[in-house]
């Protein structure tokens, strides 16, 4: 098989002395409801091996289990658009600074957590401290992607959540399937491991980010969802 590698990313990577090759594989745009183990059955098995592992977006799984929001949900109030207006701006989006997702914060947790958040945010940030306002709320708010169509125009008008139960899902799909799978969060900053098989439990979460700290999916419109990694010799 030959492996494919989106545009700027390396086929191979180097983790804990061993080589792995990253194969990333395209697929359809996903839609809200669809069966990930049908995009299993369809996209990985015919190229996946034992041994391998394949990263799945997160987007992809909260999508089939239809975990959105839509601008309707989420009327920003005027402490969303004030609270908003504060909020740095990074490369990998505009996150909080869009006053629908700080809205979802606020229905998600409450107007006192998220302006104490807000509060203890920019009092870090004064120190060189980022991360804080996500460190003291849900993890769903975090997690929210979408409202935010630059990149990905289908996503302009609806915030996708975090998965449900993803340790769940992993355990599912290798049980129907066979494949052992991790679930991430990943953009061109950070990535985050939210869920992964009982196969994987002896990886260190170090070394399973490890294998794709590059973001081999991309961040742009890649359709490239699942990254098969497989070990070379």
């Amino acid at each position: 098989m030959d492996f494919y590698a989106n545009e700027g990313k390396s086929i191979t990577i180097r983790v804990d002395g061993k080589t792995y090759a990253r194969h990333a594989i395209q697929t359809h745009f996903v839609q809200v409801g669809e069966s990930y183990i049908d995009l299993m059955e369809r996209y990985v098995r015919p190229v996946y091996q034992p041994g391998d592992i394949l990263s799945v977006s997160e987007k992809v799984i909260a999508l089939c289990q239809g975990r959105i929001v839509t601008e309707d949900q989420v009327k920003p109030t005027f402490w969303a658009k004030l609270l908003s207006r504060f909020v740095h701006q990074t490369s990998a989006g505009p996150g909080m600074g869009l006053p629908v997702k700080m809205q979802f914060a606020i229905n998600q947790c409450g107007l006192g957590p998220v302006l104490k958040a807000a509060v203890c945010a920019g009092l870090d940030k004064l120190r060189g401290v980022h991360g804080t306002f996500y460190d003291m709320l849900d993890p769903e708010v975090r997690g929210l992607d979408g409202f935010f169509g630059r990149d990905i125009p289908e996503y302009a008008h609806m915030g996708v959540r975090i998965p449900r139960e993803p340790d769940k899902v992993c355990d599912e799909v290798y049980e129907k399937t066979g494949i052992v799978m991790m679930i991430v969060d990943a953009n061109d900053l950070t990535v985050e491991l939210l869920g992964r098989g009982r196969q994987l439990k002896g990886w260190t979460e170090e070394r399973l980010l490890g294998l794709i700290k590059d973001n081999p999916a991309g961040q742009d419109r890649q359709l490239t969802p699942f990254i098969l990694i497989r070990e070379t010799k």
